[in-house]
């Protein structure tokens, strides 16, 4: 169950980067409301990142698929949906003459997902001590009681 192991330490690798990612969206839209940066500079510092997110996003959610991690998978479908819809229907993209206008709406989508990656990923190092024990003890029933699968 090595290969167990090695997958959950990819999910927690790739919550990671999710959560930084959104941390800096989520900095960046602090420091326009602090006068620290121009409206230019964080559309841009933004959207250089917003489709390395979304594709990162549905990743994450498509390998839980691929490895009948159902559960979990369900959990990370509805945050895929809305970037997909927000997507889709071009509203992805941070413009630089309406920054200010939709940045109080922006901030709070950013710490819904900060709060939603941070549960994410305690959930997900849960999972990879569950497999390591499972690994290192062989398999125990105790722990399939509280498979996430």
């Amino acid at each position: 169950m090595v290969w167990e192991i090695v997958l959950w330490v990819i999910f927690a690798v790739m919550n990671l980067v999710l959560l930084g990612l959104n941390f800096y969206q989520f900095i960046g839209f602090s420091d326009l409301e602090a006068d620290y940066l121009n409206p230019y500079e964080l559309s841009s510092r933004i959207n250089s990142v917003i489709v390395p997110e979304y594709m990162l996003h549905g990743a994450f959610c498509i390998l839980f698929l691929l490895t009948g991690h159902w559960i979990m998978f369900l959990l990370t479908l509805p945050p895929a949906c809305y970037n997909l819809k927000l997507y889709l229907s071009r509203q992805h993209l941070i413009d630089v003459t309406e920054v200010f206008r939709v940045l109080n709406s922006e901030k709070k989508i950013r710490i819904f997902k900060l709060g939603f990656y941070v549960i994410f990923f305690a959930i997900v190092i849960s999972r990879l001590a569950f497999s390591a024990i499972n690994a290192v003890f062989g398999d125990d029933d105790d722990l399939r009681g509280f498979s996430l699968h």
